[in-house]
């Protein structure tokens, strides 16, 4: 099979590798669509984020959607041929977090495309079945892939109490601070407002329920707001954004920018405002399914470029455009059919396996 092999910065292989074989409770999943994160492009330019370093080949990768193909022992084989949605994020289920149902806080979990566990940026991949969720037709392949950035929305909405009624000021209009409006939108919030110093990104805000929209460090936000959330990781906006919670209102920090920040800590005192970080998400995809398959939240619109798997760097390199929102990687795009070698199962013979007799 191919897959994109991350070697160093800027160093990005093309390589081939055996077609991994499932093992109990585990499913062989042929990759269908895969979405570029910030993640990616941040090991990709710098080869590390935080502690997580990229120090042996890594496979790229997390949000990604697929058909399964072949489904190990313990799994019904009437699972092949499924189209799935897969959650990147394998928690140990012993830990503490995890039996206190917040498993994306497991000390232990390996999450796909995080040194050093490899992602899925390439035609298959191995994954738990329990991770593996099924999607119905109303959701493309594209959209299945996406339900991994709307996870973090869910969660950030959650973790600000947004609902029927609420005033959200949301900071950054990349895919996630998109994706965090769309959600806001779904649960009731009355007046979202996103703030982005890319116009183009702010015209994608108003598609994605905002009902106003601010170039940042420029144009005046007024009012208060029951809830902060921040998705753009700047400090500047971290602190505009605290200043502008009403008392006893949420701050909510989900993008990843610098390592510290500088808080207006009387505002916070006097205002009693709380203030959490998120990490990832937990028990949120049956309600990201849910919201795709209904219209609710549109995920389609986001999609601004497809690219082949040897085509990953014009992928990652992709968000310079400042017209860009989504880069998607689609294996099936470009790439020439996988060859047997040695003996491996070969990618046409894994497409057989989804033939279902009449």
């Amino acid at each position: 099979m191919t897959a994109a092999v991350l070697y160093a910065p800027h160093d990005l292989r093309i390589e081939q590798r055996p077609i991994p074989t499932p093992s109990q409770g585990e499913v062989l999943v042929r990759i269908l669509s895969v979405g570029v994160c910030g993640s990616d492009v941040h090991y990709y330019e710098h080869g590390r984020i935080g502690d997580f370093v990229v120090r042996a080949p890594l496979v790229l990768g997390h949000e990604s959607s697929g058909q399964i193909v072949e489904v190990g022992k313990g799994v019904s084989p009437g699972r092949v041929g499924e189209r799935v949605a897969i959650e990147p994020g394998e928690p140990c289920g012993r830990c503490d977090q995890c039996r206190s149902g917040r498993y994306n806080l497991c000390p232990n979990i390996r999450f796909h495309g995080t040194p050093p566990v490899d992602g899925t940026l390439s035609e298959f991949v191995i994954v738990k079945s329990d991770l593996a969720y099924a999607v119905p037709k109303e959701i493309s392949d594209n959209a299945a892939a996406l339900l991994e950035p709307l996870s973090v929305g869910i969660w950030a909405n959650r973790k600000a109490g947004t609902q029927i009624g609420s005033s959200v000021l949301i900071a950054g209009a990349g895919p996630v601070g998109l994706v965090t409006a769309k959600v806001a939108r779904a649960v009731g919030a009355t007046r979202i407002t996103v703030t982005d110093v890319n116009r183009n990104r702010l015209t994608a805000a108003l598609a994605s329920g905002a009902t106003e929209i601010a170039v940042a460090g420029t144009d005046e936000v007024a009012g208060e707001f029951d809830a902060f959330i921040d998705c753009s990781g700047s400090s500047r906006a971290v602190d505009a954004g605290v200043r502008s919670v009403r008392p006893a209102g949420s701050v909510v920090l989900v993008g990843m920018g610098a390592d510290e920040l500088s808080l207006p800590l009387s505002v916070v005192q006097q205002r009693e405002l709380l203030i959490t970080g998120t990490f990832r998400y937990a028990n949120t995809w049956p309600t990201a399914i849910a919201l795709a398959a209904s219209g609710r939240v549109g995920l389609d619109d986001l999609v601004t470029g497809e690219f082949g798997l040897d085509d990953v760097e014009q992928a990652l390199n992709a968000g310079r455009d400042p017209h860009s929102v989504k880069a998607m990687v689609r294996p099936a795009l470009g790439n020439s059919k996988s060859k047997k070698r040695g003996g491996q199962r070969t990618a046409s013979h894994l497409a057989d396996s989804t033939r279902r007799p009449d």
